[in-house]
């Protein structure tokens, strides 16, 4: 794992950020012990140019049998990984580079969060109790 700030500390952060993630599979390849491993390099770049994350590692793959072997052909075919793959990848990336950000100081690459969907006034009732 690195982490590289290149945005001068004394400078305030721009206040607009561009953040690109990218998640490199690199292959899979079969262990001993039935398993899968996974190398892979996790990448984030800035823009501007405020600092670079990249995290290199591998993951290890279990399963059934058959899921294994399917995968393994897959790989053999050039088809892209299972999204479970990606994602758990993904997922673990992304929680070491939100670490990694906090500690050199740059915003943690986060995707956006969506926009609350416009909420309609609540239509007014007329309630009336009779005893």
């Amino acid at each position: 794992m690195s982490g590289e700030r290149l945005w001068e500390v004394e400078k305030d952060l721009p206040s607009q950020i561009q953040i690109a993630v990218n998640i490199n599979v690199l292959g899979i390849e079969e262990q001993g012990d039935g398993s899968l491993q996974s190398p892979f390099v996790f990448t984030v770049n800035f823009t501007p140019a405020v600092a670079q994350i990249s995290i290199k590692g591998r993951a290890r793959i279990r399963g059934e049998k058959a899921e294994m072997q399917k995968i393994i052909q897959d790989q053999k075919e050039k088809k892209v990984p299972p999204a479970q793959i990606i994602q758990a990848i993904s997922s673990t990336a992304i929680a070491e580079a939100i670490l990694i950000s906090k500690t050199i100081g740059i915003p943690p690459p986060l995707p956006p969060l969506p926009t609350p969907p416009a909420t309609q006034a609540p239509l007014k009732t007329d309630t009336r109790y009779t005893a």
